[in-house]
């Protein structure tokens, strides 16, 4: 049974730093693309990062919204990815989802796995 379990959440003040981790288990994600996804109260699910493998290595992407501040990684030997998120702003203020695929995409539907999510608050 594959499952996702995101953790390092939390409230942090504006400008702060937070690492977000997911963890994955029930099968090998070397070869799948992972990412990060985000929901903010009243909103939709929107894309924030992924990481997917390609002939020439690992390649990253970003919302033009993160671009800059945030930074996806991925420990193949833990099964785990990572999402380094530092001047943070109150609209960073969501949960974050992690999710894994055999292909990388911004929509929802491109991705097969995802977890539970972790709740981020960024506030004074």
């Amino acid at each position: 049974q594959v499952q996702l379990v995101e953790s390092g959440g939390g409230l942090v003040q504006p400008g702060g730093s937070l690492r977000l981790s997911c963890a994955a288990s029930g099968r090998t994600f070397s070869g799948y693309a992972m990412a990060w996804f985000r929901q903010a109260p009243g909103k939709e699910r929107r894309y924030v990062a992924a990481i997917s493998w390609s002939w020439i290595g690992y390649n990253t992407h970003y919302a033009d919204s993160v671009k800059g501040r945030f930074t996806i990684s991925r420990d193949n030997a833990k099964n785990t990815v990572y999402l380094q998120m530092n001047s943070l702003k109150s609209e960073d203020t969501a949960v974050y989802y992690c999710a894994a695929g055999p292909r990388s995409g911004v929509t929802d539907d491109i991705w097969d796995y995802w977890g539970q999510g972790t709740q981020v608050t960024v506030s004074s």
